[in-house]
């Protein structure tokens, strides 16, 4: 904190203004303070988070490219969490067991390069990296970075997490500085109290619906008002978490009692005496709201239970009226399924609203008219469920009990009741739910709620039911009406559970580990340097498909069983946008290109390879906010690694974007959107100016036509000067070797 408040009195000579608490946070951890340029929404910010984490499914391709860039050993705390990789399917031990058969040789890479490299690794079962996170590394003031874009679960401690790509985190974990376009502050002022079946997820949920999901963008979402003393924690963190959702950078709530409590139930006192030290840090400036980009206001007080869906996380329903919205659109009324978890809504308060539903409906009389999956965020609580009775009270009522993982939030769900395409309708307290996110289905229908409106659906089977004014009948004709849950936030005494935590080793005897990678396997492969910028790369470049619609990282690189290649390039890239429409072959199934040569017609992929083995460069033209929803990098470096020069949209999610540079490739936004609609099946683009590129200078965009006429526009680029190397040298670590800094 000393550290901090240096620089943050160096900021504030600077600035001579009031400070929001985002704006404290942050540019307390600049690397130059001093001299370093502040300009929302225009400079870029050299920055040194606290800490690092990635989870399983992108640290194979992580560390394989601080192997490839000569790195010796990590110079921030950094750990390693193995959550995304395991299938949910019967339940926690079988399917931890089946993870560790089938992931093996992945997670041996990942124990193995975490010795060497200096960093922490938790194993299968120990829990989500959030949850994880949450309960033993995030503190007031901090700045985290992670390779996934809910990092901002860490607003619960009044800590800046931030979702990232992996060669963004390698650069933390070397110690260089991190760049990030210095953000804007959205201001959210709570009012009022929660009450009745209202929970914090209903406050994202609303927010969801009140923004979209690009409303976020460049911005952190700052809440603040007497709302936001009365909420817990987990409570907080559910909603950080969640602000992923709204494509914001991350999200922070100032500093309160209940975050203390919950440093000191986790064996953090020091942490919690610390901060009560340093208020002066953890909270907005008196005046400073004045500095808001703008301001949402949200009464708790008459705020409803909402449910958001399907298929897009801002499609916000007040309870009251998804009955009417069901009927409506069409959707499906009768639900087929109910999950309760993911690292949005596993908490110790989480579940003890859910045993709590269950104990009432089962004195009542009722079961379950679905199928019920319930997981936990960590092996902690799992362990401390288990000792109050929450897991036996669930596995009495029929529901299945996952493991302490991401399950089917991220797609890992083996479901077999219903047959891919059929239109189905599901719930949970996730916090994502794109088309076929889940379980691969794009008939699947998903709807996210809170984990105490899951729970009580789960018993109607129907989304016509309101579990405030509704009642259901029993087996003996009897009616039943659910009172609204109460919980406690924490319990009297956390259980640890078993030991599930490799620490780092000592310099000397990591030195010694051998990080082995099988030349034959299917599951890792070495990375190769990308070419350098040539002249005339971005001339009669073809394009592979014109997507339009909602193209979320999950449409350019599917989730579900490509886990299994994260850690292999040349592998994943056979699912490049397999999931997008193109707007060129609409009488086509998604995930279906045209050769601009040859004319044939076959998935996306094998046209981008066949491009690619025959020389050809090529563009590939995006429809709005492209690219939202997870951080995974291999997004950005599929189509880097089969050909293509160019993404041209109108416009990206803030973490693909950065990926798409990082990587070497051109992410360029039209001037104006009426351009996208005149691009044409056949048309060739040249990318004017590209070698003389500066940063804030559009380039010009030359479209040809198949009958030879011709027109241009204005294409914007977020290149800075100290980015635009990536690009001329093939790729962020290519810069990064040609320094010699290593």
């Amino acid at each position: 904190y000393s550290h901090l408040n240096d620089s943050l009195r160096q900021v504030r000579r600077k600035l001579n203004r009031p400070l929001t608490l985002s704006e404290k946070i942050l540019y307390s951890h600049l690397c130059d303070p001093l001299n370093q340029d502040i300009e929302p929404g225009k400079s870029f910010l050299n920055l040194t988070p606290d800490r690092v984490a990635i989870h399983d499914a992108n640290a194979s391709m992580a560390l394989l490219q601080f192997i490839n860039a000569g790195f010796d050993r990590t110079a921030l705390p950094t750990t390693i969490h193995t959550d995304h990789l395991t299938m949910a399917e019967k339940g926690a031990s079988e399917d931890l067991a089946a993870a560790k058969i089938r992931h093996e040789e992945v997670f041996e890479f990942l124990a193995s390069a975490s010795a060497r490299y200096n960093i922490g690794f938790w194993k299968p079962g120990s829990g989500i990296i959030h949850t994880i996170l949450f309960e033993n590394y995030t503190f007031p003031g901090g700045l985290l970075v992670g390779t996934d874009s809910h990092t901002p679960n860490a607003a619960g401690m009044a800590m800046l997490g931030i979702g990232v790509g992996g060669s963004d985190a390698v650069d933390a974990m070397a110690g260089m500085p991190w760049e990030l376009p210095c953000p804007k502050v959205l201001g959210v002022r709570l009012t009022g109290r929660l009450n009745g079946w209202a929970s914090s997820k209903d406050i994202i949920c609303k927010l969801a619906g009140l923004v979209s999901v690009g409303g976020g963008k460049g911005k952190i979402v700052e809440f603040f008002g007497p709302g936001v003393e009365k909420l817990g924690a987990t409570s907080m963190a559910t909603i950080g978490n969640m602000s992923a959702e709204i494509g914001a950078t991350s999200c922070l709530f100032p500093y309160s009692d209940s975050m203390s409590q919950y440093l000191k139930a986790t064996n953090r006192s020091d942490i919690a005496d610390a901060a009560s030290k340093n208020l002066n840090l953890l909270a907005a400036d008196e005046g400073s709201a004045l500095y808001y980009e703008d301001v949402v206001e949200i009464n708790l007080d008459e705020l409803e239970p909402h449910i958001n869906g399907p298929y897009t996380p801002d499609l916000a329903h007040p309870l009251s009226k998804l009955g009417q919205a069901v009927r409506e659109n069409s959707w499906p009324e009768n639900l087929a399924a109910s999950l309760v978890g993911s690292c949005t809504n596993s908490s110790y308060e989480d579940l003890m609203k859910v045993s709590g539903l269950l104990e009432q409906a089962d004195r009542a009389g009722l079961k379950l008219k679905i199928p019920f999956f319930v997981s936990t965020g960590s092996e902690q609580i799992r362990a401390t469920a288990e000792d109050a009775g929450f897991l036996e009270k669930m596995r009495k009522a029929g529901a299945v009990v996952l493991s302490s993982s991401c399950g089917p939030c991220v797609g890992q769900w083996h479901r077999t009741d219903v047959p891919k395409g059929e239109a189905n309708s599901i719930i949970s307290s996730f916090n994502r739910n794109f088309t076929g996110r889940h379980d691969g289905n794009p008939g699947t229908h998903s709807f996210v709620t809170s984990p105490e409106l899951a729970t009580a659906f789960a018993f109607s089977g129907s989304l016509s039911f309101n579990p405030a004014t509704d009642s259901i009948t029993n087996a003996n004709g009897e009616l039943f009406k659910f009172q609204h849950p109460k919980a406690d936030e924490l319990p009297l005494v956390f259980n640890k559970g078993e030991p599930l935590y490799q620490a780092p080793l000592p310099f000397a005897e990591a030195q010694q580990v051998d990080v082995v990678i099988n030349p034959s396997s299917d599951r890792l492969q070495k990375l190769e340097p990308f070419e350098a910028w040539k002249n005339g790369n971005s001339l009669d470049l073809p394009i592979l498909l014109k997507v339009k619609g909602k193209c979320t990282t999950d449409h350019i690189s599917p989730a579900g069983p490509w886990y299994d290649y994260r850690g292999h390039l040349d592998n994943i890239s056979n699912n490049l946008l397999t999931s997008a429409t193109n707007a060129f072959l609409p009488d086509h199934m998604p995930g279906m290109a045209k050769h601009a040569v040859t004319g044939e017609i076959d998935a996306t992929p094998v046209i981008a390879r066949a491009y690619k083995n025959a020389g050809i460069r090529y563009c590939i033209i995006g429809h709005d906010n492209y690219g939202e929803g997870s951080s995974r990098e291999v997004a950005a470096l599929e189509p880097r690694y089969l050909g293509a020069v160019a993404i041209i949209a109108n416009g990206f999610a803030r973490i693909h974007e950065m990926n798409l540079k990082k990587q070497g490739l051109l992410p360029l936004t039209f001037a104006g959107p009426e351009a996208w609609g005149k691009i044409k099946d056949g048309d060739r683009v040249d990318i004017l100016g590209v070698e003389n590129i500066k940063q804030g200078e559009a380039l010009t965009l030359v479209v040809t036509s198949k009958d030879g006429s011709r027109w241009e526009t204005k294409v914007n680029h977020t290149f800075s000067e100290g980015q635009i190397p990536w690009l001329m040298k093939g790729s962020a670590l290519n810069h990064v070797r040609s320094l010699k800094v290593l």
